[in-house]
């Protein structure tokens, strides 16, 4: 029995010990799928497919297998939107353009994309949208007359109604979100956390009400705040954000909380990565791998956030993982495959 139960622990240590072999990265690999002229902020995966929106009225799909890429343009009258915002269902794919005036199609009966929700305002931006479940939906955009812009379907996307200010926190003079990488909105089961140029809005019903949670990360410019968020349950999270007009800075740009949100506290401070605009969790991980990357290139932590090594200084713009070793991801004029040894 003694020697049995030896084996018995060996065997765990060989096989934890090869589970954080597997995912401490130290390089990766870029692989290019598709350019073109475009600035592609909006991708997701569905099922063997990467989905992805740009500018330019661009729209299309790479099937991940044989690589084979198709495009598409989305014209309203003679505007060609520029989509930053995408999410799907099982069965359909959305695309949301930012600006006046605000488009939001979903796939067709025809197999055309079907305009779903339209908005008319100057003030007009959104900036990212995603999925709670096959019926229910969010996205969010900047601040107009006096809250946060954040329109909701109940009906798998058919039709999308926009949330009263009296429903949210009062907004704030200047907030609103960046629509860089289509991650200021993450969501766990019920949950969900929208992250703004200000602060984080909470919601624990599915936007049914909402709370304020606050930040350290610096946000006193216009071009200051959190521009991707992210969790790996409904504890543990981080954002990352920064100034992209000054991307060198590192202090008060990232943070992690292991509470929901209740208590956020910054993350390896005054130390890479600096400016990056999408932030993602590892699969697999249990939380301990993460993710950053920006046009100012590829960081990664394998120790929840504590220490970071760079490992790469290529621009992208965001990033969607396929397991616990690749990942797809989308910048100016091109998209990638990115598998990290």
């Amino acid at each position: 029995m003694r020697y049995f139960s030896f084996l018995l622990v060996f065997a765990l240590f060989i096989s934890c010990s090869e589970v954080a072999k597997r995912n401490s990265f130290e390089k990766v690999e870029i692989e290019i799928l598709y350019t073109d002229s475009l600035s592609i902020r909006a991708i997701e995966i569905m099922g063997t497919s990467l989905a992805f929106a740009a500018n330019k009225g661009t729209f299309g799909s790479i099937d991940l297998a044989s690589g084979k890429v198709r495009t598409n343009i989305q014209k309203y009258d003679t505007i060609l939107p520029e989509f930053r915002a995408v999410a799907h269902t099982s069965s359909d794919f959305f695309m949301l353009s930012v600006a006046n005036p605000a488009l939001l199609y979903k796939t067709g009966n025809q197999g055309k994309m079907e305009l779903v929700y339209k908005e008319e305002d100057g003030a007009v931006f959104y900036d990212a949208m995603t999925f709670w479940n096959d019926n229910e939906g969010i996205a969010v955009g900047d601040t107009m007359n006096g809250c946060m812009s954040i329109i909701i379907t109940r009906d798998g996307g058919l039709t999308w109604n926009k949330l009263p200010c009296s429903a949210l926190p009062d907004g704030i003079e200047g907030e609103g979100a960046f629509a860089a990488s289509n991650t200021n909105v993450a969501v766990v089961g019920d949950k969900t956390w929208v992250a703004t140029t200000k602060r984080i809005l909470f919601s624990p019903d599915k936007g049914r009400t909402w709370e304020v949670q606050r930040t350290p990360i610096l946000s006193k410019e216009p071009t200051e705040g959190i521009y991707s968020i992210a969790f790996y349950d409904d504890t543990i999270g981080v954002a990352i954000g920064g100034d992209y007009t000054n991307p060198e800075r590192n202090t008060s740009n990232k943070m992690i909380t292991v509470d929901g949100g209740r208590t956020w506290n910054l993350m390896a401070d005054g130390t890479t990565p600096n400016y990056r605009s999408c932030i993602q969790f590892v699969p697999g991980t249990k939380g301990k791998g993460i993710l950053a990357l920006g046009f100012t290139g590829i960081a990664y932590s394998s120790n929840q956030g504590e220490s970071w090594r760079q490992l790469s200084d290529e621009s992208f713009y965001t990033l969607r993982f396929k397991n616990d070793t690749v990942a797809y991801a989308a910048g100016r004029n091109r998209i990638a495959r990115l598998r990290f040894k």
